[in-house]
């Protein structure tokens, strides 16, 4: 405080002494009385002094107020005093900043009385927990929130970064401010918005944190509540809060796009058909407005934020508001220029977006494209700059990497298209009368127009070579690229308003974006013989410095010339250019004009950003797009101007051999990759083959079970078999066999059912073996080119031969069946003869003797049928067993394919090494070239160079070798 004592001091004229006496005496009051209405009366004769008296009031006064903030917490008057009177202590009021000289040695003070204050930071605590404020009643918390606000306010516009840091690291600071936004007064609520916006300035984490306290939803409704566009001055103060959260702030842009709150800007942007409103404020509103959607939809944002926000607008209808406005009539020229720039960084690089726009019209009749409708605004001269400078850029966004807009400017051009067009006008009709105009300013901008049509894109730049332009009558038409040389050429000839250099600047720029990665069009350049002589007349003369730009772009373009020749031309190749260049010119002057266009002032501006933002015409000379192609194409032509035709032929010879290294390279990858596809079928095969075995496996063990279950049937008939014979051989018990017989009869035909149905199962059953046998035999027949895949072949064979075998196991059971169902044939068949014998040697009673004899009768019929039946099975068996050999044969065809498959897998191992050899040999040989390549001096890329241990010294070598002599060079 001693420093503010010396100048008060020191002024000149100063208070009266009964007016500092006066300040001292309230001060003691203040300090020392004992009743509050004493020190409320001596805080409020302060404050009425402390306007006038500021630097008095201020150094007597302030450490009595803080304490009345600290101690005489429940009153709200003397609070509200002692705040008004910090208040105009700390702010700078307008009228004393613009006062005599005596007011003007105080116009600092505001930031030293800042200072004093923030020393303590518990008075900034004090200060945010008075605003606060959830114990007062509402009468109390206006009289001292509302000077609070002002006062932290004051202290954040003064020393902004140190009151931003106290408030940061003060628990709960920032979310006690953002209570302002809810405050039912709208003047504490307003003055809240301007407190957030002096606090959110220029620093990241608390803009962050305001975002999460749920800002932007209540900075949203306040605008809508105000009326949005139509509203007052709180709506353009909402708008600057949320520029200050936004803008270079990438968390916050994210959270503001996944909260959906793009979505809620599109009414910002419904202005009406009429249009007839517009007042001051609404055309601030709106230009805010516009300026926080390109915030969002930067180019210098990370591309993936950029591109999900432009997406978002276009899925919620916001650039098609702002298209609708683009093409209203009655917009102010300022709204207007605004939404051309915004509407292109809303499509720049986004091919949704850019499709949609190409399709909006302008309500004329006929509807003309939004793209032809802004063109004729670009070239016509009548037109304010900035709005032209806006149209450029939009369509520079509209082109921006979009191969498909670029085909259909260039196809306005071709006569295919213009004849179809009829009478209505085009965009490359448009930009070819801008290009040939007598306005500077519409020749620079269709050139660069046209140059970003062909950005990038080689295809255009071949199909641009096709346009030809009708001349005067009964002369032949002139190619595109004939006019512009033949416009360069002609130079101050014609007679142009604007810039004298503007026209050459604009074609040159578009004769080396057009030449460069293209050799197809350098021969259409160089195929006029009058170009060369111009462009080496141009360098070599000694001309002023406007002209020293035209100088370095004209040896730009004659180094594109160089460097992208193909030599298809015998008298303009590459080594003869250069020859030309060392004796009109000289390698060192060529090199010196060249480096004419980096050194302008206006290259690094046009630099910086892809919009054209430019003060007057006369600043309008570089573009955005072209400041990259200078940079790239700069040092590779220098190198190929100091090149020896042996260095050429050797790189030529080297970039041959590489060539074909890459395309032997090429076709192993093809040939690795098409093995990949087989070996992925055949692993495909292999496991259906698994499924398949899986399931042969566990139809033979049911087969196994069901011949068990025979077996047991049969063991169970032959016990009932000999039961009845030994029935049959005792006379006493006859009559009780003859009684059980036919049952036993009726018994034995269920079962040889039971055998029939369950031979025809296992005949079924075969014959889907059979077909799964075929279909493994159609399938292992494909080539196959992996060993592993033969192994598992041959797994599967023994699988084969295992099952096999287990057939022949089966074949063998239903042998032996059949052998002990003869066997009991023939038992029933002697036991029918022996019962006639036994009858005659006896006088049994004639009703038994008929009896017997009928049911003998029967039994002989049944045992007829038996046989029958076990002929069919063993006919079944026969076909059983002739399918067996087929199914031998089958395998023994299987092992002559997998003989033949481990040879074919054999000869393809021995090809591959022969390949690898081949590859081995090829390696080194392009290793000897890059080694030559590097004692020449020629660069050679890290990615192509063989990382092996034994060689890395040897590169470093080389390539300091090659640095050396490209230094000694420049």
């Amino acid at each position: 405080m001693n420093f503010l004592r010396g100048v008060m001091g020191g002024q000149s004229a100063g208070p009266q002494h009964t007016e500092a006496e006066t300040i001292q005496k309230l001060c003691d009051r203040v300090a020392s009385s004992t009743l509050l209405d004493d020190r409320r009366n001596a805080v409020r004769a302060l404050k009425s002094l402390s306007k006038k008296y500021r630097l008095e009031v201020g150094i007597q006064a302030m450490e009595h107020l803080i304490h009345v903030l600290q101690t005489d917490r429940s009153d709200s008057e003397i609070i509200g005093y002692a705040l008004d009177t910090l208040y105009n202590i700390i702010s700078n009021d307008e009228e004393e900043e613009v006062d005599d000289v005596e007011g003007k040695r105080f116009e600092d003070l505001g930031s030293q009385f800042t200072e004093i204050f923030i020393k303590q930071q518990e008075n900034v605590t004090l200060l945010l927990s008075l605003l606060e404020g959830k114990w007062r009643t509402s009468e109390f918390d206006f009289h001292v929130r509302w000077p609070g606000v002002k006062l932290l306010t004051s202290l954040l516009k003064q020393l902004g970064p140190q009151v931003q840091q106290i408030i940061l690291v003060s628990p709960m600071g920032v979310s006690r401010l953002m209570d302002l936004l809810a405050d039912s007064r709208e003047v504490i609520r307003n003055d809240g918005v301007l407190l957030l916006q002096a606090l959110t300035r220029s620093n990241g984490a608390i803009q962050k944190i305001v975002a999460f306290e749920n800002a932007f939803e209540r900075l949203l409704d306040i605008i809508t509540e105000e009326g949005n566009s139509d509203g007052g001055i709180v709506v353009e103060d909402c708008l600057i809060l949320l520029q200050n959260l936004l803008k270079n702030n990438n968390s916050n842009q994210n959270f503001f796009k996944e909260g959906s709150y793009i979505q809620r800007m599109k009414p910002w942007f419904e202005v009406g058909d009429e249009n007839s409103g517009w007042s001051a404020q609404k055309v601030t509103n709106l230009h805010l407005m516009l300026q926080l959607v390109r915030v969002l939809v930067s180019p210098t944002n990370p591309p993936g934020a950029t591109s999900s926000c432009q997406k978002a607008m276009f899925q919620c209808g916001l650039l098609q508001q702002l298209c609708t406005i683009l093409m209203a009539t009655g917009v102010p020229a300022d709204i207007l220029t605004e939404t051309i720039n915004t509407v292109s960084e809303v499509i720049r690089g986004c091919q949704v977006n850019q499709d949609y726009f190409a399709s909006v019209n302008a309500p004329s009749n006929p509807p003309r494209p939004a793209i032809v409708v802004l063109l004729m605004s670009m070239v016509n001269e009548r037109q304010p700059f900035v709005l032209r400078c806006a149209v450029l850029y939009c369509f520079q966004c509209f082109l921006y990497k979009n191969q498909k807009g670029q085909g259909e400017i260039v196809s306005t051009l071709l006569p295919s298209t213009i004849d179809a067009m009829g009478n209505s006008v085009s965009a490359g009709q448009l930009l070819c009368g801008g290009l040939f105009s007598t306005d500077s300013l519409s020749n620079w901008c269709a050139a660069v127009a046209l140059a970003h049509a062909l950005q990038e894109n080689a295809t255009q730049k071949e199909q641009l070579l096709r346009v030809q332009l009708a001349t005067n009558i009964g002369n032949p038409p002139v190619s595109l690229l004939q006019q512009c040389t033949n416009i360069l050429s002609q130079g101050d000839k014609i007679n142009r308003r604007g810039s004298k250099i503007q026209t050459r600047v604009g074609l040159l720029m578009l004769l080396c974006t057009w030449l460069s990665n293209c050799p197809i069009a350098v021969t259409h350049f160089l195929h006029n013989s009058a170009n060369v002589p111009f462009l080496t007349g141009q360098i070599a003369e000694n001309l002023g410095e406007e002209e020293q730009l035209v100088q370095g772009l004209c040896a730009l373009l004659l180094g594109i010339s160089i460097y992208f020749n193909d030599n298809s031309l015998e008298s303009y190749m590459k080594e003869k250019l250069k020859q030309l260049i060392e004796k009109r010119i000289g390698k060192e002057n060529f090199i010196e004009k060249l480096g004419f266009i980096s050194k302008h002032e206006l290259y690094s501006r046009a630099s910086q950003k892809p919009q054209p933002n430019f003060p007057s015409p006369e600043y309008m000379i570089f573009d955005h797009e072209f400041t990259k192609l200078v940079k790239e194409l700069e040092g590779v032509i220098t190198k190929a101007i100091y090149k020896s035709s042996e260095e050429d032929k050797k790189e030529e010879e080297v970039k041959k051999t590489l060539e074909q290294h890459d395309s032997i390279v090429t076709h192993y990858k093809n040939m690795i990759r098409e093995q990949d596809l087989q070996l992925e079928e055949l692993k495909q095969q292999v496991s259906t083959l698994k499924c398949q075995n899986e399931q042969l496996q566990t139809a033979v063990t049911q087969q196994v079970s069901q011949i068990q279950q025979h077996k047991d049937q049969y063991n169970l008939l032959k016990v009932q078999l000999g039961k009845e014979n030994q029935h049959h051989g005792s006379q006493s018990d006859g009559a009780q066999m003859n009684g059980i017989q036919p049952e036993e009869i009726g018994r034995l035909r269920e079962e040889i059912e039971e055998l029939k149905s369950k031979q025809e199962l296992l005949q079924s059953q075969l014959a889907e073996k059979d077909s799964l046998i075929e279909n493994l035999v159609s399938e292992l027949l494909q080539p196959s080119a992996s060993a592993g895949d033969s192994e598992k072949v041959a797994e599967l064979k023994e699988e084969l031969a295992t099952l096999k075998s287990q057939l022949n196991s089966q074949s063998v059971e239903i042998t032996k069946l059949q052998t002990e169902k003869q066997e009991l044939l023939q038992k029933t068949e002697a036991f029918a003869k022996s019962v006639p014998v036994q009858g005659e040697g006896e006088t049994p009673a004639a009703a038994n003797s008929t009896d017997v004899e009928g049911r003998l009768s029967a039994l002989l019929q049944e045992t007829k049928e038996l046989k029958n039946e076990i002929k069919a099975l063993s006919e079944e068996r026969t076909a059983i067993k002739e399918q067996l050999d087929s199914s031998n044969s089958t395998i023994a065809i299987l092992q002559n394919e997998k003989d033949k498959l481990e040879l074919e897998i054999t000869d393809s191992k021995k090809e591959q090494d022969d390949l690898l050899v081949l590859l081995a040999d090829q390696d080194q040989k392009i290793l000897s070239l890059k080694n030559k390549l590097k004692d020449l001096g020629h660069p050679v890329e890290e990615e192509d160079e063989l990382e092996s241990g034994d060689q890395e010294d040897e590169d470093d070598e080389t390539e300091d070798g090659g640095k050396d002599q490209d230094q000694g060079y420049l």
